[in-house]
């Protein structure tokens, strides 16, 4: 299954994809605001990502593509779903810094809430969020996220500790 827009599509992760999320994951710069991203040998991250499960409703991965090159930038998950809440998480980043700007990543964050609140039949979609990536608030509030409350000094990076935005939609939500 596919999920495509204008200018992504959201497409389930291949193991020859490893290579390309080992990259980003050693550049800083990338992983600025990512948490449990720890220093990992090609060889592991080739192997963890051949033996991932299959996607499912507890945890769904999507690899996000560019349709005019067909090339991985970035990764979007659903995660911690549960038919009794009806509410998932959601963590996302695009590792190609050619492409933080233009579009990219609001049409991916698009398309996975409309398949989290469509198929998936969720209520509402949960993310977190540094105070200081101003660029990601940014960009889920013009969607439709509202921030919920702050979980102060909750992150820490490079010695300063940061506050964290709990920022939820509900569905009907989405800002098209």
């Amino acid at each position: 299954m596919s999920l495509t827009g204008r200018l992504v599509r959201l497409r389930a992760m291949e193991p020859e994809d490893a290579d390309t999320v080992w990259r980003w994951h050693n550049d800083p710069e990338v992983v600025t605001w990512l948490t449990g991203i720890y220093p990992e040998p090609l060889a592991a991250i080739r192997k963890r990502w051949a033996d991932r499960p299959a996607n499912s409703f507890e945890r769904t991965v999507f690899g996000i593509e560019t349709i005019a090159e067909g090339r991985l930038i970035g990764v979007i998950v659903l995660r911690d779903a549960t038919p009794e809440t009806a509410r998932a998480e959601l963590d996302v980043y695009i590792g190609e810094k050619d492409c933080w700007d233009g579009g990219y990543g609001t049409e991916a964050l698009r398309l996975m809430c409309r398949f989290g609140f469509e198929f998936m039949r969720l209520h509402a979609i949960e993310l977190s969020v540094v105070d200081e990536n101003e660029r990601a608030r940014h960009v889920y509030r013009k969607i439709g996220f509202v921030e919920e409350g702050k979980l102060r000094e909750a992150f820490r990076r490079n010695g300063k500790w940061h506050d964290v935005y709990v920022m939820s939609m509900l569905e009907g939500e989405l800002i098209e």
